[in-house]
C-alpha cells in the first residue's frame, strides 16, 4: 500500500502525543518513512509525501519531516540509523538553550537543554545540534531512552500544532554519537534542500484547505465562493509549481548550494498558503471551522507550521541574496 492510500484509511485525528508517535511507529514499521533522498533523481516524489502527510494532519507532518530529515542527514553524512528508529530532528538555537559536547571525538556526553523538541516523549532517538569547547557546531545522535535524557513540560502552551508536544529536553550526562565534524549540518547541500521540504508540509495543508472549498463550489454555484475559488487556484497553482522546479533544480544540480533556491520557494508558498487560509475562510465561513474536525485542526496548525519560516527576517536575507547578484534575476 503506498503513502497515500495509507493516509487515506487513517481517521485524521490524533488528539495527543501518543497519538501522533504511535501513528509515526506504524508508518516507520510499515516503510512509509523510506522517501527518496534530496538531489537523488527524485526529489519531486519527496515533496509529494510530504505534502501528502501535510494535508492528512500537519502535526504527524511535523514529526514525519523531523524523522525523514534526520534520515538524510545521517544518511548523507555517512552514518546508519538503528532499524525501526523514530527520530527528532532539533536544530533550534535560541540563546538561553544550548547543548555543548566533550570531549571531543566519536562518542561525546551532552550538557544542557535543549529548546522546541517536538515529539520528545514519544521518539527513540534524537539527531540535534550542539557546540564542542571551540564553539563550532556539531551534530550528535542520541538515544531518548538513557540516563542523563530528561524529557520536561516546560516551554511548549500551543494550541495550534499542541499535539506535537514541542517541549524543551534537558541533558546532564547524556551519551551520543558525533555525526559528521563540526560544521557539517549547515555546510552539505542538502542542509537548504531539506528546507525546501518543509514548504512542501506548507503545501500540503493549504492543498487540503483549498480542497475544502473545490468541494463546496461543485455542489453549489455561489459567485463569490467561485471568486474565492479562482483566488485559491491561482495561489495553490503558483506554489505547486515553484516546488516543482525547485525538486527538478535540486536533481539537476544536487551538489550547489540551494540556498536561494530554498529562500525563494518557502517565501512563495508561504505566501500561497496565508492567501489559501484567508479566502477559504472568507468563502466558507464559520461553518467549516466549527463543524469540520479536519479543516479546524488544519486551519489551527498551518498558521503555527507557517512560522518556522522568520516572516520579514527570511525575506530580507532573501532580498540580500538578490541584490549580489551579478545579473538581472528575473529573465523568462
Amino acid at each position: 500500500m503506498d503513502l497515500h492510500s495509507y493516509l487515506a484509511r487513517r481517521p485524521p485525528d490524533y488528539a495527543n502525543t501518543a497519538a501522533l508517535g504511535s501513528c509515526l511507529r506504524a508508518m516507520v514499521e510499515a516503510g512509509h518513512d523510506r522517501l527518496p533522498l534530496p538531489g537523488s533523481g527524485r526529489t519531486l516524489e519527496r515533496f509529494q509525501h510530504l505534502a501528502d502527510v501535510g494535508g492528512h494532519d500537519l502535526g504527524l507532518c511535523k514529526l514525519f519531516e523531523g524523522h525523514t530529515d534526520a534520515l538524510a542527514i545521517i544518511e548523507q553524512l555517512g552514518g546508519s540509523p538503528t532499524p525501526g528508529s523514530t527520530w527528532g530532528m532539533w536544530a533550534a538555537e535560541p540563546p538561553q538553550a544550548r547543548v555543548k559536547v566533550s570531549p571531543a571525538g566519536h562518542m561525546v556526553a551532552l550538557h544542557g537543554r535543549k529548546a522546541w523538541c517536538s515529539g520528545a516523549a514519544v521518539l527513540s532517538h534524537a539527531l540535534l545540534t550542539a557546540w564542542d569547547a571551540d564553539d563550532q557546531q556539531q551534530l550528535v545522535a542520541v538515544a531518548l531512552d538513557q540516563p542523563g535524557v530528561t524529557i520536561t513540560d516546560q516551554g511548549w502552551q500551543a494550541v495550534g500544532m499542541a499535539a506535537t508536544g514541542s517541549v524543551e529536553v534537558l541533558f546532564e550526562g547524556a551519551e551520543a554519537q558525533a555525526i559528521g565534524n563540526p560544521g557539517d549540518y549547515l555546510q552539505r547541500p542538502g542542509f537548504w534542500q531539506g528546507g525546501i521540504g518543509i514548504a512542501a508540509c506548507w503545501y500540503g495543508a493549504a492543498r487540503q484547505l483549498g480542497e475544502s472549498l473545490r468541494q463546496h463550489c461543485a455542489q453549489r454555484e455561489e459567485a463569490h465562493a467561485l471568486a474565492h475559488l479562482g483566488a485559491v487556484d491561482t495561489a495553490l497553482q503558483a506554489g505547486a509549481d515553484v516546488l516543482r522546479f525547485s525538486a527538478l533544480h535540486i536533481d539537476a544540480h544536487p551538489e550547489d548550494d540551494a540556498q536561494l533556491l530554498a529562500r525563494r520557494a518557502r517565501a512563495a508558498v508561504e505566501q500561497s498558503a496565508e492567501q489559501v487560509m484567508r479566502e477559504v475562510g472568507r468563502a466558507l465561513g464559520a461553518g467549516p471551522f466549527c463543524k469540520d474536525r479536519h479543516f479546524a485542526r488544519l486551519i489551527a496548525d498551518l498558521p503555527v507550521f507557517l512560522r518556522q519560516s522568520h516572516a520579514e527576517r527570511d525575506l530580507a536575507a532573501l532580498g540580500q541574496l538578490i541584490a549580489a547578484q551579478p545579473d538581472e534575476v528575473w529573465t523568462l
